[in-house]
């Protein structure tokens, strides 16, 4: 294996920190003593909108202008549903409600024969019930709890109380949030668990899963954006939510699932034209894939968690959430693209480029865990690892870490303390893409 020259990166254990250089074939640290720094500042993203549009070659304009109507269009219509449907002489809506497991209230693992059941189908009807008129669903909620109520809004309460022009995740309304969303597994979450009781229950008791199914298909081919991406929020909820979204799997989830869709005998209750039109999608989104993969100096290396939609440029997302390459996400997009049996030559080039990136950014010897009183820190701790930081910089390809008051810092230790323990900074979710690697690449071979 050809040696890989040694990199420092700093990571500060208090007032004194700690300077580890760092082969990433070998995995060799060695420590002195270094200072933690913050080397930035975080920047909103920015929405989609008319304007943006406005400075795009002329013969691209009129898709994104005509997907700009359609969205508000379908918001207008989502938010008149639950006033039609409030009843006569009521003045208030029922209370939103409570947040929940989402994903994880909708059994995935159980016996065929389960779905058929009264608990199944109980959580399906209340599936079916939040869906928006659009299609999609809100996230973080108790499908097992209790059915959507005649006038009670689709999603949670959420967002801050009290305005914040500084939160860059700050609605335009509270009351009106991630409605729907492909984030945290939401609608395919639910389709998929739609799926398990459609094809439990057969005849006319199944036809309402079958139909909440097809609307929910239908959602998601509506929000894909013209060149092939989509937006973590649909109808368009503004800032990064606008943005096309890798993160935490979002659009792979997607077209893993539109992908079975158009070839899976299962789904053949879906039209067959919908059908085509899912398989069309999902070439259309493995496209933005291949585009939107960070190159550095001519190399691949691997995916931001939410880029542009117009430019395809990494961009931000929450406060503390800087512009970067993700090494989870990256992991989910390999894993995605590998499902390919014959990869065409620009699918395999990229995996092979992200392969080489995630291998590169492997840290040996040490851990992000509890320290007595300190809360979760990176540490040295012989024969540890791999790990990878979640975020690394566009430019300088360093680890990188976001707080609230969104400075950018080079050092997980640095950042304030909740924020430290309250996300996934350091992450070992990698090493699965490059156990599968080997396998895929002698099934591939040709």
């Amino acid at each position: 294996m050809r040696a890989s020259h040694k990199r420092a990166r700093r990571f500060g254990t208090g007032t004194a920190g700690i300077l580890l250089a760092i082969g990433a074939s070998c995995g060799v640290i060695t420590i002195s003593p270094g200072e933690a720094r913050v080397i930035g500042t975080n920047v909103p993203a920015p929405p989609l909108d008319a304007e943006r549009i406005g400075t795009l070659p002329a013969t691209q304009r009129q898709g994104w202008l005509d997907y700009l109507q359609r969205s508000a269009t379908q918001m207008r219509a989502d938010r008149a549903s639950l006033q039609a449907e409030l009843p006569a002489g009521a003045s208030q809506p029922p209370s939103p409600a409570p947040h929940g497991a989402g994903i994880k209230s909708m059994p995935m693992d159980q016996d065929p024969v389960w779905y058929a059941g009264a608990d199944a189908r109980r959580i399906a009807d209340n599936v079916a019930s939040f869906q928006t008129p659009a299609g999609g669903w809100s996230k973080n909620l108790d499908r097992a709890g209790s059915p959507r109520l005649p006038g009670q809004r689709y999603g949670s309460d959420g967002g801050p109380a009290v305005p914040d022009p500084t939160n860059f995740d700050q609605p335009d309304d509270r009351r009106w949030i991630y409605v729907g969303t492909i984030d945290n597994g939401a609608t395919t979450g639910e389709l998929r668990y739609l799926a398990r009781v459609a094809a439990a229950v057969p005849g006319q008791e199944g036809d309402a899963y079958r139909a909440s199914f097809v609307s929910g298909i239908r959602y998601l081919l509506a929000a894909q954006y013209p060149n092939g991406g989509w937006p973590q929020v649909w109808p368009l909820q503004g800032g990064y939510h606008d943005g096309i979204t890798f993160n935490d799997n979002g659009m792979a989830e997607v077209m893993m699932l539109l992908h079975d869709v158009a070839t899976d005998p299962r789904f053949a209750f879906v039209p067959g034209d919908m059908r085509s039109q899912a398989g069309a999608a999902v070439e259309r989104g493995t496209a933005v894939i291949l585009q939107a993969q960070v190159r550095v100096d001519g190399q691949r290396t691997g995916w931001p968690q939410q880029v542009d939609p117009l430019t395809l440029e990494p961009i931000s997302a929450r406060n503390y959430e800087p512009r970067s390459i993700a090494s989870g996400e990256t992991t989910d997009i390999l894993l995605f693209l590998m499902r390919e049996p014959r990869p065409a030559a620009e699918v395999r080039t990229a995996i092979e480029g992200g392969i080489a990136w995630l291998r590169s950014k492997a840290t040996h010897d040490v851990a992000f865990t509890r320290v007595e009183g300190e809360g979760r820190k990176l540490i040295p701790h012989p024969g540890a690892g791999p790990i990878w930081s979640r975020n690394y910089d566009v430019v300088s390809g360093q680890p990188i870490f976001g707080d609230r008051d969104k400075s950018i810092h080079d050092d997980v230790n640095g950042i304030s303390e909740g924020r430290r323990n309250g996300y996934a900074w350091w992450v070992n979710t990698p090493q699965r893409v490059l156990d599968a690697y080997p396998a895929w690449r002698s099934r591939t071979e040709t």
